[in-house]
């Protein structure tokens, strides 16, 4: 799975990392790979990592994506980044859920690490501080673009569903 994140990631920029919790999780990997700094803080602390990498890329944005949603729709990041105007965010809205693990988020290290200095630990409680803009997602008919793989079962499910004739790791 973190094979096709990665190539997702690719058609959408040069700039690319991998946020861990742990070392050794994406040891196959050429990528820079980011390790959590504070432990047992979830994906929070992933964006804290990925905040850091960008800052030193001077870089002012950071497309986050979960490597366990293999459907992520290819127009992502355009059209995020077409919403994203003044606001800290721009998280796209599928089937009724904010989807703040596949989101556009402006840097802003020093607004996250008070945040998490005051036991903030939440992704969707940092997007509402930072006045996130919502992308109303439409459904395609081809099932959950955001959908999250979290057991074998949705796993086994997902890789028939990629290897249907014209499907990638994104969807069209």
């Amino acid at each position: 799975m973190l094979e096709r994140a990665i190539d997702a990631a690719k058609t959408w920029g040069e700039t690319i990392a991998i946020a861990v919790g742990e070392p050794g999780q994406a040891a196959n990997s050429n990528l820079p790979v980011l390790l959590d700094n504070a432990k047992n803080l979830g994906p929070i602390s992933a964006l804290a990592s990925a905040f850091r990498f960008a800052s030193q890329q001077n870089s002012s944005h950071v497309l986050l994506v979960s490597c366990d949603m293999p459907f992520l729709p290819r127009d992502l990041l355009p059209r995020l980044a077409a919403a994203i105007g003044d606001k800290g965010a721009a998280l796209p809205v599928a089937e009724g859920h904010l989807q703040a693990m596949a989101g556009l988020w402006r840097v802003a290290p020093d607004e996250l690490s008070v945040f998490i200095a005051q036991g903030g630990r939440s992704l969707l409680r940092f997007a509402e501080v930072q006045e996130a803009t919502e992308i109303q997602w439409p459904a395609d008919g081809s099932g959950n673009a955001f959908e999250d793989i979290d057991d074998l079962a949705q796993l086994r499910d997902a890789e028939a569903r990629l290897s249907l004739p014209g499907q990638t790791a994104c969807s069209p």
